[in-house]
């Protein structure tokens, strides 16, 4: 990231593509081992990834426009997920950024695959400096239990 007297303006209207083939590791029986009921579920492209697809595309295409040391967190996700998408098939996410609200950050975002439309919908990100949120994170966390004598 670069130095604040670098930074181009961020701006309404904001687009920024990324594309993905679908590889196994994205499909839901392929999520997570700790949960046995996607073992059995058709191997295709797995919401929970099309949706940390969407982000990965808000976060490559913020990039340029944040100081060092900043980044964006979501906090709201809106997205609808119409249709299946194999393995092997490539997905894009296109987003625009729709509105400013100071450190709020809305995003109309589509997905497609190469045979159409997979989901569509909005995103909102926060702008965040890391060295503040971590410190704030790490308040959150539990001391540590200690042992009784």
């Amino acid at each position: 990231m670069r130095q604040s007297a670098e930074l181009p303006p961020l701006f309404v209207g904001l687009r920024h593509v990324e594309r993905l083939r679908v590889a196994p590791i994205h499909t839901v029986p392929e999520i997570d081992d700790s949960w046995p009921g996607f073992r059995d579920m058709p191997p295709v492209l797995a919401t929970a990834i099309m949706i940390a697809f969407i982000e990965q595309t808000c976060v490559q295409g913020l990039r340029p426009f944040l100081r060092q040391g900043q980044r964006t967190v979501g906090t709201h996700v809106n997205v609808s997920h119409v249709a299946a998408t194999p393995v092997g098939m490539n997905i894009t996410a296109e987003i625009e950024l729709a509105e400013i609200d100071g450190k709020s950050l809305l995003f109309s975002v589509t997905c497609r695959d190469d045979a159409g439309l997979i989901g569509e919908g909005t995103h909102r990100r926060a702008v965040i400096e890391m060295e503040r949120f971590m410190k704030r994170l790490d308040e959150k966390r539990p001391a540590p239990a200690t042992k009784a004598p």
